[in-house]
């Protein structure tokens, strides 16, 4: 058993780190953002060398913080679906492309109509889509639109795994990381990774993820530390967040709102991802497209600072009517899969003002979640109440009051605000030995310090906006299709 644990999350817009001792207890922490580039309204693109100049810094602060020698063992997350287009040494031969980007929807929905629903139960344990995001439809766009690239790519990677290639040397990915492209089995899927000639021997070794894959060499701060291979932040944030109990039911804000339940059952509900068994667990997931994102769009469009405009909400009463927003700005992941999506403002008049935009933005965040919810439940045919949060997104008490009162469920937040930090340590921590289950092993490293419980005064309000919020989303995507012609 270890006595301290380095835990890294590569977010969507930055690197979080720490240094945890086994009481949960943070005892150094390290984050910084990284700018994500849009040359047009279907592209999200970053810089891989970014992440890694602030891992390195993130490292190199702890070791000028006394820790070099000291951490027993580390674990690393990421975001996904983004991925890296590498040559042989390494090297990204293009900018990383975000889960974010649409730009393979075309290749998406053609790969798609390829598998029947039956075969994806059969292959994949559920009907998991081929949206934009996912490594074919990523790996077609490539082959077809920069053939050149395609030619000198040797591996596609996750971020993750481009980040331990660079810290370790080793080139090793994870099962539950690859989604929809790993059966029930924990291998890749033949069938799936040849509708695209060239996919399967482009991508990584499929190695557990609390398997040691080697140290952090020398030419970091924390050199000799043993990393874990790890996983995708949106597993490890629920599990972090305190999935790691069957019956769970979790809530992760950050750039999306992620929610999820470990349930044995699986009903095949649609619009929702079941992660393959792993380290015991079963992972229902539903990823949004667009939360904390939806508060960076209104906050970059309006000059105002998310802190303004938690203090802007909390300081204003809620008015009736509000406007309704749609936060599918860039399209919608779960339950809808739909990338064509766009969000919209619903019901404005010239009364008005800015306080009343920017609760509906923090009210059509937390619609997005509810939606997700609602199928969550019935594909793991589990209700709960409290639901486990952390992220982000809860840090202002009033967006967690709101998003109480639109679920009609009791909230409570992880003391140490960081779901996929506090996962990546205790599952590197468990990977380490000296505990008899991950669950014990999460038990160490998470505590809880606010709770919100729902105003019951509200719950036909948002009963209601809620049932018109599924409608205004289904009118507004006949009336964007129509915006999207020339």
């Amino acid at each position: 058993m270890t006595d301290l644990v380095l835990g890294i999350d590569l977010g969507s817009t930055s690197v979080k780190a720490a240094v945890l001792d086994r009481a949960g207890n943070c005892l150094s922490r390290f984050a910084e953002a990284y700018p994500t580039v849009r040359p047009s309204a279907d592209r999200a693109e970053q810089d891989p060398a970014l992440w890694m100049r602030l891992i390195g810094a993130a490292l190199a602060q702890f070791a000028h913080d006394s820790f070099r020698g000291r951490i027993g063992v580390g674990g690393l997350c990421s975001q996904v679906n983004t991925h890296v287009f590498v040559d042989r040494t390494g090297e990204p031969l293009i900018p990383a492309i975000l889960w974010q980007d649409t730009r393979a929807g075309a290749e998406a929905a053609e790969l798609d109509a390829r598998i029947s629903v039956e075969d994806k139960i059969a292959w994949l344990g559920a009907p998991i889509p081929i949206d934009a995001s996912h490594p074919l439809a990523r790996m077609l766009w490539v082959s077809r639109h920069r053939p050149d690239i395609w030619e000198r790519t040797a591996h596609v990677l996750l971020p993750k795994d481009y980040c331990l290639l660079k810290l370790t040397g080793e080139l090793v990915t994870d099962p539950v990381s690859n989604v929809g492209i790993v059966g029930t089995d924990h291998n890749y899927v033949g069938p799936i990774l040849d509708l695209v000639p060239g996919a399967a021997e482009r991508l990584a070794p499929l190695n557990k993820l609390s398997g040691i894959v080697g140290e952090i060499s020398g030419s970091f701060g924390l050199p000799g530390v043993p990393m874990i291979t790890g996983t995708m932040d949106g597993w490890v944030g629920l599990f972090g967040t305190g999935a790691s109990t069957n019956g769970r039911t979790v809530y992760v804000s950050g750039t999306s709102e992620v929610l999820g339940i470990s349930s044995e059952e699986v009903t095949g509900e649609p619009g929702i991802i079941v992660f393959s068994k792993a380290e015991g667990l079963r992972l229902h997931a539903g990823p949004t497209q667009s939360g904390g994102a939806s508060q960076g769009w209104f906050c970059e469009l309006t000059g105002m600072k998310a802190a303004e405009m938690a203090e802007l909400v909390a300081g204003t009463p809620r008015r009736n009517p509000t406007p309704l927003f749609l936060p599918q700005l860039a399209g919608e992941r779960s339950p809808l899969w739909n990338a064509g999506l766009r969000g919209a403002f619903v019901g404005i008049d010239s009364s008005m003002a800015m306080p009343d935009f920017a609760r509906a933005v923090y009210e059509g965040v937390a619609f997005s979640a509810r939606h997700v919810l609602g199928a969550l439940e019935a594909s793991a045919n589990v209700v709960n109440d409290p639901i486990s949060c952390g992220g982000g997104g809860f840090i202002p008490d009033i967006w967690g009051q709101i998003r109480a009162d639109v679920l009609g469920r009791r909230l409570q937040r992880l003391a140490v605000n960081e779901p996929g930090i506090v996962g990546a340590a205790s599952l590197a921590a468990f990977a380490a030995g000296g505990y008899t289950s991950l669950e014990e092993a999460h038990a160490c490293f998470a505590q809880h310090d606010q709770v919100w419980e729902p105003d019951l005064q509200k719950r036909g309000l948002y009963d209601d906006l809620f049932g018109l919020y599924k409608e205004a989303i289904a009118v507004n995507e006949a009336i964007g299709k129509r915006l999207a012609v020339p």
